[in-house]
């Protein structure tokens, strides 16, 4: 699978809120304060997913004053400008993934953990033939995983 350029390539190890303002930027985002700080709190470690819910509570241990409404709102810009992949898991439940390259995921049912199957784990044959005028974008696997009994 190819990875398209994602945030954590073009962060350096330890960002700067100048480096991580300059992403945004290029993103076509104003890098607000709110958004240089929770763009730093999910690109900083390299790949990861989060929920909004995750990601507020993250933000408030580190002291950033932010709402959970400005928390989805960011993601979902994050995710329009390309710098996230969302990924529905059931109903309302979303994960922001940072790495957004063509790739499947694992969900863990009874923790919540969501992770990425290896690249190459899975191929997928016969799909069907787009109506016309449109595209196959991506394809989207989620194996679901419970624990033994």
């Amino acid at each position: 699978m190819h990875r398209s350029p994602s945030v954590p390539n073009r962060l350096p190890a330890a960002p700067t809120p100048a480096d991580v303002a300059k992403v945004l930027r290029e993103a076509g985002l104003r890098p607000t304060r709110q958004r240089v700080a929770l763009a730093h709190l999910l690109f900083a470690g390299g790949d990861r997913h989060v929920t909004a819910e995750t990601l507020h509570e993250e933000a408030l241990a580190r002291k950033v004053p932010v709402s959970l409404a400005t928390v989805y709102n960011t993601l979902h810009q994050f995710t329009e400008a390309g710098l996230l992949r969302e990924v529905a898991v059931e109903g309302a439940k979303a994960y922001f993934d940072t790495n957004t390259s063509n790739h499947y995921h694992f969900f863990c049912e009874h923790s919540g953990k969501l992770m990425d199957i290896a690249t190459g784990s899975i191929r997928i044959e016969g799909l069907p033939e787009a109506p016309e005028g449109t595209t196959i974008s991506r394809v989207d696997v989620l194996v679901r995983l419970v624990d033994k009994r």
